[in-house]
This record gives C-alpha cells, sequence and structure tokens, in this order.
C-alpha cells in the first residue's frame, strides 16, 4: 500500500474522531447536561425574588397585633431596558423626567446587570393600573412584597417597625440581606428579626420577546420555594395594653405589668404613643420626621429607656436589707417628728407620724424611718468605712435589678443608675463625704435613677419573697412555647422570705386605709406603694403595687411624669389596669374612671424640654452616626426623661445634690 492511501486513512480517521466527538458532546449537552440548556435559554429566562411574609405577632391570647399586606415594588434591570417612551412610563408612576433619570443612574451605579428597586412600596390599587401595562417597558418587573399592618393600632414602641436595609446591615449581615430587604428597626421587631423573617425563595420564568411570562421553567426544577417568618406569641395582653394607653393619653409616662410567677410582661405602655400603621409604607419618612421633632418624646421606649428617681418606691429595699442582716427586726421603732436630721441635712416628713416600726413606716411612707436605716447600714463600720460599707450596700441593691440591664428581649434597654462609691469620692473626694451626705438614697432621690421596668421587677421581688424571674416579652415561636433559658430561673436576692411579711403588711395597709386608699379594688388585697419623686418641675406621680397578696398573678409599676402626687394619678391608673386584668371588668364608678383617661397632664413645655436638653439629644445623636431617617429611623439615646428648668444647662443639677428631695408619700 503506497503512502497515499495510508494518509487517506489516517485523515479519514481523524475526520470520523472529530465527527464522534461532537456527536458525544452534543448528546451530553442536550440530553444528559441541564447546565447548557440554561445558557441556552438565559435571554428569555428571569428569576423572580419571592419574598416571604413576616411572622405574625400575636398576644397572650391570641389577638394579632401585627400582620401583614400586599404591597408591590418595581424593579429594574438597566442592561434589559430597550427604547421605550420614558414619558409615559413617568406618568405611570406619577414621578418626572429629572426623578427617572436619577433613579437609573442609581440603578445603573448599583449594577447593569442586577435587579434593583425603581419604585418602592406601590399599594395593590396603585399596581393594578401599571401592571396590564408593564410589558411595554423592557426591563421593568414587578416584585410582590409584604408590608406590616397593625389592626388594633396599638403597643407601638413594644412592636418596634421594620425599615429597608441600610449599606451597613448589608455588609454586617454575610450575604443575609440585600438592597431592598427589609430589616427589624427596634422593639421585638429586631430582637427576634432571625425568627420573623423567613427565607426568601425564588421562581424561573420563561418570557417571550415582549417581556411577557409565558410559562414557569423546567416546571418549577429549579425554584426554591420562600418560607415565611414564624409567627410570635406576646406576653402581651391586649385588653390591658389598650387599656393603659387610654388612661395615659394627655400624660407623658409610662406602665408596665408583670406575672410574678413567670416574669413575663403584660402590658408595656410608653406614653405619648403613636399609630404604628404611621411607620408603614410611603409616608413613613415624613411620619418618623414629623415624631422625632416631637417635644414629648413618642419614639422614646419609656418602659426601658427613660430614667425616673424611684422615690417611695425604693424605701423598703435598705430596710430588707437591715433585717436580713440583723441589723433592725420588724418591731424596732422610730418616733417622727416630722423631719429627720442626717448630720445637718433636713429629711422631711409630709405629716408627724409618731412612732413607727417597720410595717407603719412603709404604710405612712415615713421618710424619717427609712432615713434612720440607711444610716444605720452606711455606719455599720464606722465613718471611716463608710466607702467600704456603702460599696456592701450597692452590692446588696443590685440584687434587686438596678444598676443593671435586667436583660429583656428588647434591644436598647437602660441601665438606670445606683451610684458607687468612686462616684462620691470623685466629687467629695475619698473619706470627704458620709452617709448623711448621700442620706437622700434612702428615699429613692439624689443620683438614684430607675427604669419603669426596673420598677416593676422590683414588685415581682416582693410578691415572690426574694426572687424574679428576668421579664422578657415572647413566650412562643410558631406552635410552640419557646422562652429562653435565661427566663426560666430564679433570681434570688439574698433576703429570707420571712423578711418580706412586715414590708407586705404595710403596703397591703397603703391601698386598705392609706395613701392609696381610693384606689382600693373591690373584692381584691392589692399591696402598693404611693410614690411622689422630686424632679425639677412638677413631681412625678408613681405607684408600684402587685395582686392579689396571696399567689400573686399581677405586679405593676405606674409613672406619670410631672403629674404631682401618686395617689392622684399614678395609683389610680394602676388600679384600673389591676382589676381589668384580673377580673375582665371595672366595677366601679366610670365618672372617675374617666376623669382620669381624660386629665391632660401634659408637661409645660417651656421646663420640659429646654433648650439644654435639645442639645444634648442633639448631640448624643451626632455620637451614634445613625443612618439617614428616611432609611431607617434613628433610636434615641436613653433620655433621663425627666423635667427641667434653667439651671445652667445642667438638666440633671437637682440629682447632684445628695441630702436634698422629698420623696414622700
Amino acid at each position: 500500500m503506497n503512502s497515499f492511501f495510508v494518509r487517506r486513512y489516517v485523515i479519514a480517521g481523524i475526520f470520523i474522531s472529530i465527527i464522534l466527538l461532537l456527536a458525544a458532546k452534543l448528546f451530553y449537552i442536550q440530553i444528559i447536561d441541564d447546565q447548557y440548556s440554561l445558557t441556552a435559554t438565559k435571554n428569555v429566562l428571569r428569576p423572580i425574588k419571592q419574598y416571604p411574609a413576616r411572622g405574625p405577632i400575636l398576644d397572650r391570647n391570641g389577638k394579632v397585633l401585627v400582620q401583614n399586606e400586599v404591597f408591590y415594588d418595581i424593579t429594574v434591570i438597566p442592561k434589559q431596558v430597550k427604547p421605550f417612551d420614558t414619558l409615559e412610563f413617568c406618568k405611570l408612576l406619577n414621578i418626572d423626567k429629572a426623578e427617572f433619570d436619577k433613579r437609573f443612574e442609581k440603578a445603573i451605579k448599583y449594577s447593569p446587570y442586577l435587579s434593583s428597586p425603581f419604585e418602592k412600596q406601590l399599594s395593590a390599587q396603585a399596581f393594578a393600573s401599571i401592571q396590564e401595562r408593564l410589558s411595554e417597558f423592557p426591563g421593568f418587573f414587578a416584585t410582590p412584597r409584604y408590608l406590616r399592618t397593625y389592626p388594633d393600632s396599638t403597643a407601638a414602641q413594644f412592636l418596634g417597625y421594620i425599615g429597608e436595609v441600610t449599606q451597613r446591615d448589608i455588609d454586617r449581615s454575610g450575604g443575609k440581606y440585600k438592597a431592598g430587604d427589609y430589616i427589624g428597626v427596634t422593639g421585638v421587631e429586631k430582637a427576634y428579626e432571625d425568627v420573623l423573617k423567613g427565607t426568601v425563595g425564588v421562581k424561573n420564568v420563561i418570557v417571550n420577546s415582549h417581556n411577557v411570562v409565558q410559562d414557569s421553567y423546567e416546571n418549577g426544577r429549579f425554584d426554591t420555594a420562600a418560607r415565611a417568618g414564624e409567627r410570635l406569641i406576646s406576653s402581651l395582653d391586649i385588653r390591658i395594653q389598650k387599656m393603659g394607653e387610654q388612661l395615659m393619653q394627655g400624660k407623658v409616662g409610662s406602665i408596665v405589668a408583670i406575672e410574678p410567677s413567670t416574669g413575663e410582661i403584660l402590658a408595656f405602655v410608653s406614653s405619648p404613643t403613636y399609630d404604628p400603621n404611621l411607620l408603614v409604607g410611603r409616608e413613613r419618612g415624613n411620619n418618623a420626621a414629623k415624631m422625632y421633632k416631637d417635644p414629648y418624646d413618642p419614639l422614646l421606649i419609656r418602659p426601658i429607656q427613660a430614667y425616673y428617681p424611684p422615690g417611695s418606691s425604693f424605701k423598703p429595699l435598705s430596710a430588707l436589707i437591715a433585717l436580713q442582716d440583723g441589723i433592725i427586726t420588724p418591731q424596732v421603732t422610730y418616733n417622727c417628728p416630722g423631719v429627720y436630721w442626717a448630720g445637718n441635712h433636713p429629711v422631711k416628713c409630709l405629716e408627724v407620724h409618731g412612732v413607727v416600726d417597720l410595717s407603719g413606716a412603709v404604710a405612712g411612707s415615713c421618710n424619717g424611718y427609712f432615713s434612720m436605716v440607711f444610716q444605720k447600714l452606711i455606719d455599720l463600720h464606722g465613718p471611716k468605712m463608710v466607702d467600704t460599707t456603702f460599696s456592701t450596700w450597692r452590692s446588696e441593691v443590685s440584687k434587686f435589678g438596678l444598676g443593671a440591664r435586667l436583660g429583656v428581649d428588647m434591644p436598647n434597654e437602660g441601665k438606670g443608675n445606683l451610684p458607687t462609691a468612686a462616684h462620691y469620692d470623685k466629687i467629695y473626694h475619698k473619706g470627704g463625704w458620709r452617709s448623711s451626705t448621700v442620706v437622700s438614697l434612702a428615699i429613692g432621690q439624689g443620683e438614684l435613677e430607675a427604669t419603669p421596668l426596673q420598677l416593676a421587677n422590683i414588685e415581682c421581688t416582693i410578691a415572690n419573697h426574694g426572687f424574679y424571674y428576668k421579664p422578657h416579652l415572647i413566650k412562643g415561636i410558631g406552635d410552640k412555647d419557646i422562652v429562653k433559658p435565661e427566663y426560666t430561673l430564679k433570681n434570688y436576692v439574698g433576703i429570707s422570705a420571712s423578711n418580706f411579711e412586715p414590708l407586705i403588711d404595710g403596703m397591703q395597709a397603703v391601698v386598705d386605709h392609706g395613701t392609696a386608699a381610693s384606689s382600693k379594688i373591690p373584692g381584691i388585697v392589692m399591696c402598693g406603694k404611693t410614690g411622689t419623686a422630686q424632679v425639677h418641675g412638677e413631681d412625678n406621680s408613681v405607684f408600684v403595687a402587685f395582686a392579689p397578696r396571696d399567689n400573686p398573678k399581677i405586679a405593676i409599676a405606674v409613672v406619670v411624669e410631672n403629674a404631682g402626687q401618686g395617689a392622684h394619678w399614678a395609683a389610680p391608673i394602676a388600679s384600673y389596669i389591676v382589676e381589668k386584668y384580673l377580673t375582665d371588668t371595672i366595677r366601679r364608678p366610670m365618672d372617675e374612671y374617666n376623669r382620669v383617661k381624660d386629665a391632660n397632664l401634659l408637661p409645660d413645655l417651656s421646663t420640659y424640654y429646654s433648650s439644654s436638653r435639645r442639645q444634648a439629644i442633639r448631640d448624643s445623636l451626632k455620637k451614634l452616626k445613625t443612618d439617614s431617617l428616611h432609611k431607617k429611623q434613628v433610636t434615641k439615646p436613653a433620655i433621663k426623661s425627666v423635667s427641667t428648668k434653667k439651671n445652667n444647662g445642667n438638666k440633671l443639677a437637682y440629682a447632684a445634690m445628695p441630702g436634698k428631695g422629698r420623696g414622700h408619700e
């Protein structure tokens, strides 16, 4: 065979091999591997994000507090946009050409190849007029989303709100969030974001040359389903929550009610409040801006962020510590002449109480008795050891949950203020102060400050005779009763159960025939303590209580800022909440109820919202470096919510004067 025939067979063999390889590759591409099919159809294949509904939030009895409503975003993929009637499109969206150009440039800057929001939060009604014509505008798509809606317009500060993610949120999320996604900003929405948000899905569809959806791709084989967020069961009781908000209309302050046997928060009222529906939808930014400018701070979450002198509600704590340490007994008496002299500091009582023991001192709110007990505690080891004994006293008081965050399942909880010996060393120099210098702490004044949540928690501790469960707001996730382990532990305060009895006797007397007698509830034994905590301007009205005495079901703290005596305002508000919760009705005359409900006790703005306080808020916000209000509403710092007078710019000048203050009732 000559070389010509050899070459011919070799060349033929090569061509046959190439043909076989191409045939095999085509078979692999068309029959076996779907990847190439996807690539071939990418010009008609469109992935559509399927956004999940956030989990609803219910009250403890299954009443819906927040749920979802569908709306639509118009998104754009710049590279898929083809020439169209821009002015007609602008007319559909009710925007001008300049706004269109601005948004389109932003979308290109984000990514020419990826989808990004162009028009947000169109209602179902508004979208209906656009839907039929959207196919005329290639590159623009509609994406259904969900917004929150609040059927009863209640519990705004408790629930919180959601907002569009910022770049900072995206960067921190590790890929969980993308531009246009929503995230919890405050309240329970933020605290339980991972549970509520659900999982985004993807639906792949085939569109024709006119951008009209023709069919599902591969019968949904490559789709991923969106998974809705979990349902949350809160501990809130909407009956008393709504009543509390109604009673606090025209007032500044807070109500916190807790179930002592579990630590579940039953009512979480911050006043003034707002309709949470205002922070939803296209006007959200404008509405939030108005609230932020409101001098009475509706966006401040007072139950956990406002600081108040606890006043008379604090008095029993030092007595309990002294009982436990054997420094006094329940039978130890004090003869009250109407004023107690701590060194050269006079501590006045509202009246001359005469001879009182512990129960009588609680019932009559005798400043002298509790000042005497406080000095016995601090002077136990002599004046040279005052800083050491004070630190011991502070440590014992802190066991009741003061001076630190309680760990409630909400962000931005405040600590309050429980001063240290180092604080007084700094003011007076070491060794330069005595028990008489700081005697105002005995009656809940001076530098001592607590949140309403802390005040209610102290009542839980007394009701339980020496322990509390950490307060919390969520008791169930999905269909299961799920509570974080730390909320099931008893936190003991180191006081024997028997030492609480004389204190509780006095608290029952306060309601039975003492300063809160007008708020007594028929058929219910309530143990309480009125307080009139002195601040600049009119005093704060304070009342703390629990009921019934045996097997307590509810503990409560009410603060009405700058409203005067605790017996006049805070006590009746608390008693109506307690009665409603325990009996589901109000049996007392409604004339008194309406008097309290309709009273306008808003503080005088000339003292309440001074220029110095306004500047302090602005300075705090600058430090926070928060994002734009229209993207994500600013969370205000824990402002000390007290009235102020002009005092050289020091809104808490009063608190810096130990030894002053009545703290009566």
